[in-house]
């Protein structure tokens, strides 16, 4: 019986990816994942304003931090796309005119649903950590939580969970308050 040896999947491969899709190359495999529903692109799309308004342009924090929606990130053979990644500006002083960024994020978000919990969790956590990132959060917006991840070796170590709708501090921006109850849609 012979075995089939599939090749790892390469950026040839994702340009194939109908648009409507989000394409990325986690450990050599192919995924694609729909955009986002109503919940996943409300949770995303506040925590961003509330981050690039709190934290890049210093209302209330210190300004040190660059933020981008879904870029993407060529970081050794993997090309990730999180939903919010988050540079300090004493590494990226500035955001490049560029298509990608092989550059890792200080921070990064995925926001869950029920089709890329998995692959989110277990395949792309520890990826962000083997190529540097220091941290990492998954909002989940149907629990209404928020999960902190912080960089130990080459794993993820989950620090805290907040839950519900009320204020945060949590690293990497403990110096400044988060309301998660502006991420949660109305009932």
């Amino acid at each position: 019986m012979s075995k089939v040896i599939e090749k790892p999947a390469t950026y040839d491969d994702l340009l194939k990816v109908p648009e409507h899709l989000v394409a990325e190359i986690v450990d050599g495999e192919l995924f694609t994942s729909p955009r986002p529903a109503s919940r996943h692109a409300n949770a995303a799309g506040i925590l961003f304003a509330t981050l690039y308004r709190r934290l890049q342009r210093g209302e209330g924090c210190p300004p040190d931090w660059l933020f981008l929606i879904e870029p993407e990130l060529h970081l050794g053979s993997d090309v990730l796309v999180p939903d919010i990644a988050g540079w300090r500006k004493t590494n990226m002083p500035k955001i490049p005119d560029t298509p990608w960024f092989d550059l890792a994020p200080d921070w990064v978000c995925e926001v869950v649903s029920v089709k890329t919990a998995r692959l989110d969790r277990v395949r792309k956590l520890p990826r962000y950590a083997a190529h540097g990132v220091p941290y990492a959060w998954i909002v989940d917006p149907v629990a209404e939580s928020v999960e902190v991840y912080r960089r130990a070796g080459e794993h993820m170590l989950q620090l805290s969970t907040h839950e519900g709708r009320v204020p945060i501090r949590a690293e990497p921006f403990d110096s400044c308050e988060i309301d998660l109850d502006e991420l949660w849609l109305e009932e």
